[in-house]
This record gives C-alpha cells, structure tokens and sequence, in this order.
C-alpha cells in the first residue's frame, strides 16, 4: 500500500473518530462534581458484597443519577469505583425516592464502602 493511500486511509479514519466523537456527547453539559439538587424521601444503603469484604476492599463509588420528575431514579452511570462495589451501589440507588419536581434532574451520587473489623 503507497504512502498517499494510507494516509488518506488515516484521514478517513480521523474523521470518523471525530464524528462518533461529538455524536456521543451529551446534549447538556454536567459536572462530575455537581450534587442532585432534589431532596432524597427515602434512601437504600447497599449492601456490602460478601466478596469484597472478604477481601478487604474498601473505596468510594461515584454514580451519575438521572430522577424522573416524579421522583424515581431513570438510570445510573458509573463515574468510578471498585467493580465489586459498583453493582451493590448502583442497586441500591435505584431504590431511592426523590421530592416530585416539574422537570428530570440529575447529579453525582457517592457511596463508601469501608470494611467492617
């Protein structure tokens, strides 16, 4: 393969990267550090999974959350954690109820998990 040929090869991958790029961002611009503005009704703790604290594992896990207007939780996204702590956090945050509100809200989420002596 010439050199022109892979280089236009290369240009055409670059602008197929850059258009799946700005096609997957959000329509709305977030914050990783941008609490839910909507007051909890009711919360879940998650449950420490069995392996993980057999295993010592301990940290904190960050959940971008998205409230229905009528208060239930519509979908988590994982910012960070432990694996083994992601699920147990993301099942008991889709538990919670909000306060009712006009319009679907979203913001961060923290859970820390620490081992219990």
């Amino acid at each position: 393969m010439s050199f022109q040929v892979m280089r236009r090869w290369l240009a055409v991958g670059l602008v197929v990267l850059a258009f799946g790029v700005v096609v997957v961002r959000p329509s709305r611009a977030f914050s990783e550090d941008q609490e839910i503005s909507r007051k909890v009704k009711s919360k879940v703790a998650p449950v420490y999974p069995d392996i993980a604290r057999r295993m010592s594992i301990s940290g904190t896990v960050k959940l971008v959350v998205v409230v229905s207007p009528n208060g239930a939780v519509k979908s988590t996204k994982v910012l960070g954690g432990h694996p083994l702590l992601v699920t147990a956090a993301e099942e008991a945050v889709k538990k919670w109820k909000f306060e009712t509100a006009s319009e679907e809200s979203s913001g961060v989420v923290e859970f820390t998990f620490r081992p219990e002596n």
